[in-house]
């Protein structure tokens, strides 16, 4: 109960992205090198933060 609860705070909040990006990446994506950690979450943050994510 307890691990389900935690896998769930870790998927709401982002923490587990870069393991669903390899697992991901592992089935569609054989062929090609994964990104390191480093460089998914800086591609991660240029995506969410570029622009105006403002309404002023």
């Amino acid at each position: 109960m307890l691990r389900r609860c935690w896998r769930a705070v870790r998927r709401l909040s982002g923490d587990d992205a870069y393991e669903r990006y390899l697992a991901h990446h592992a089935e569609h994506h054989p062929d090609a090198p994964p990104l390191s950690r480093e460089d998914f979450f800086k591609q991660w943050q240029d995506t969410k933060w570029k622009g105006v994510k403002r309404c002023c």
